[in-house]
């Protein structure tokens, strides 16, 4: 069963709107980053990857964004054109905003953290009428993200695309990623968050980030499943509930649920896969895969990433994820 319509005669697979933003992942690993002495810059923040990995396994995307006038901002506009990913919606700031900047640390493959510097960063300046309806309105698709909602006016500017969106029949994919450092409490977070979410047509979020947009509810109860249900009564086809080693659970508004495993690899850190996940998951439900299948796809994707040193650079073609599903064990969620 398709839950979602997409209009095969848009010019862009998928649009992707926030955060723009450089990963410098720790070389040396298994030590603390007070030991780290050199680093390797990528290209990152969740929306970015997203992209990144749509456009990899070849799918035609685009971004909206806004970049520092600097250095760094001018290497991540040359990293997405050079991935094919169109630019024409990302502006260049004129208030000397900075790139923002992700130092993380790999303790072991368990024990991962990231270090952001996220003061007056050029992606959180992304305003309003700087997102063009026209653009979102030649597009498949169009992917939120929860850190853009973090500040003014980039939240304003999320809220703008998500009505284009909804005005043009254009299906969301609201991936939360809640980052606690950017936000000024839980309770402003869950607002927005719940708002966003109202307009989203499939929502991809782990089990504590959903426990966070509930903080407010004063639920006497909740699980998966009326976390699912709660969603079902606004706009929401699909909602994907994950579990880290255990794997995910999606619910469609059919009443279905769908349970996804883990593919085992060698990790070498944690970071990257939830973003190589929402990617070929998304991939496999533009390609008619049934959401099993789409969820399957998207782990194997994961597990590929977390055996890489990078994020962005690591996200797989099909071939190659195709090619790892053949040969790797994979592991089910227990019922």
């Amino acid at each position: 069963m398709s839950y979602l319509t997409f209009n095969s005669e848009k010019k862009f697979d998928l649009v992707a709107i926030g955060r723009l933003c450089i990963d410098l992942n720790a070389n040396e690993i298994n030590r603390p980053m007070e030991e780290t002495m050199t680093f390797t810059k990528y290209v990152g923040g969740s929306p970015a990857n997203i992209a990144i990995g749509l456009s990899r396994l070849g799918m035609k995307t685009g971004f909206i964004g806004k970049i520092a006038d600097d250095q760094m901002g001018r290497f991540i506009t040359s990293y997405l054109k050079k991935h094919e990913i169109n630019t024409e919606s990302v502006i260049t700031d004129k208030t000397r905003a900075v790139t923002g900047l992700a130092f993380t640390e790999i303790k072991s493959p368990e024990e991962c953290s990231i270090l952001m510097y996220r003061d007056n960063v050029a992606d959180l300046k992304l305003e309003p009428t700087e997102v063009s309806e026209e653009y979102i309105k030649q597009s498949k698709s169009l992917l939120i993200s929860g850190t853009a909602l973090a500040k003014s006016p980039s939240r304003e500017a999320v809220f703008m695309a998500l009505e284009y969106a909804r005005k043009n029949n254009v299906p969301v994919f609201f991936d939360i990623d809640y980052r606690p450092y950017t936000w000024t409490s839980e309770a402003e977070t869950a607002v927005y968050y719940n708002l966003a979410a109202e307009k989203s047509d499939v929502i991809i979020g782990t089990r504590e980030e959903f426990d966070m947009m509930e903080k407010l509810l004063n639920l006497e109860e909740s699980n998966d499943q009326v976390t699912a249900e709660r969603w079902f009564s606004h706009n929401a086809k699909i909602v994907v509930i994950k579990h880290g080693g255990d794997g995910s659970i999606a619910y469609t508004n059919d009443g279905k649920s769908h349970r996804g495993g883990i593919f085992k690899t060698k990790v070498l850190k944690t970071f990257g896969a939830g973003d190589s996940y929402a990617s070929a998951f998304i991939y496999g439900l533009m390609h008619d895969y049934s959401v099993a299948e789409a969820m399957r796809f998207g782990g194997a994707s994961a597990s590929i990433v977390i055996s890489k040193h990078s994020s962005s650079d690591a996200m797989p073609t099909v071939e190659e994820i195709k090619g790892f599903m053949e040969t790797a064990e994979e592991v089910l969620q227990k019922a």
